[in-house]
């Protein structure tokens, strides 16, 4: 039985609550994009409903598993930080992720559109995420790997012509709990709707994939034989979540502009890369390349005036991962 979400009401203390809308309504029309960029992705009905039955039994079990992985992979790192323990509950965090699924699951069945998984769970994947980030934002580290990992072992049970399309679905999830997108639309309502902040966003924010897959792969033509802890970077599963981190690089500095402060790099993306890319074996050079990388890219498409409001806090970026902090080099 699917379990019936009670979505959180926008906050009536926004100054321009439409302004949220139309930003979360770009980022759904870019799924729309990339799944009608690939006619391969969305197998017939039946096949996805018979595929959904086979996840909605398995899920249970998947998550239990997850976590298992997930305890193994960084539980040792969240210690060593000195992450509080008890923010971390395995029951609540499993609920969760087994209501998200579920629900996600079930849309997959009905063959909507991976952007009806935004529409209809954004803001309630933002709300978790906004919960478990509340006390420690290094918090969000393991519940976004539970996530993470709990799609992934799915995915395992997918036929292999199901998996591309699905995985678009759960790639949604993802977004929702690696970015601090609800943290973006929200600043950028404070705005008016004509600020080059929020006209910058805007215009970045629809290309925001395509500048992450541009990205991604000039970096796996640079560096063809290098392995993280999951594979070669041009690993299709690899390269999905390499580009994820880009964009995710990309809405932290989107935040970063609109509040006008570094705090989001600084509690959030810093400690969180910290924590994960040397447990992954992510080295640093290529953080550094991807953030360079990622620069010349959205310098490439945007005005003098823009690039003066986004240049700022894009070198604050930069300085925090540069070789004085992390001199590693491969």
């Amino acid at each position: 039985m699917t379990q019936v979400i009670k979505f959180p009401n926008p906050d009536p203390n926004l100054e321009n609550e439409e302004e949220i809308h139309q930003l979360a309504q770009i980022w759904a029309k870019k799924y729309i994009q990339n799944i009608q960029n690939n006619n391969d992705v969305v197998p017939l009905k039946n096949s996805a409903k018979q595929t959904s039955e086979k996840l909605h039994t398995l899920l249970r079990t998947t998550s239990i598993q997850a976590w298992s992985q997930t305890e193994a992979l960084i539980s040792k790192e969240l210690a060593r930080h000195g992450v509080n323990q008890q923010l971390i509950d395995p029951w609540q965090i499993s609920q969760d992720s087994f209501v998200v699924f579920d629900q996600t699951i079930e849309i997959y069945s009905q063959q909507k559109p991976p952007q009806q998984v935004a529409r209809e769970l954004g803001t309630y994947i933002s709300t978790i995420r906004s919960h478990y980030t509340a006390n420690d934002p290094r918090a969000i580290a393991f519940v976004s790997l539970q996530f993470h990992y709990t799609g992934q072992l799915l995915l395992n049970h997918v036929p292999h012509w199901e998996k591309e399309g699905l995985n678009s679905y759960f790639k949604v999830i993802d977004d929702h709990l690696y970015m601090p997108l609800q943290r973006a639309y929200k600043a950028a309502a404070k705005y008016n709707y004509e600020s080059l902040q929020v006209q910058l966003v805007r215009h970045l924010l629809p290309m925001s994939t395509e500048i992450a897959e541009k990205v991604c792969d000039r970096i796996i033509q640079i560096y063809p034989t290098y392995s993280s802890y999951s594979g070669l970077l041009s690993n299709p599963s690899v390269r999905i979540a390499s580009i994820r981190d880009t964009e995710m690089f990309q809405v932290y500095l989107w935040v970063c502009m609109l509040e006008k402060s570094i705090e989001a790099i600084q509690q959030e993306l810093f400690p969180l890369c910290l924590m994960l890319y040397p447990t992954l074996r992510v080295n640093w050079e290529l953080v550094r390349q991807m953030i360079n990388l990622l620069g010349n890219e959205i310098r490439s498409r945007i005005g003098d005036q823009q690039h003066r409001v986004f240049r700022p806090y894009f070198q604050v970026l930069w300085e925090m991962f540069s070789p004085e902090i992390f001199p590693d080099m491969l």
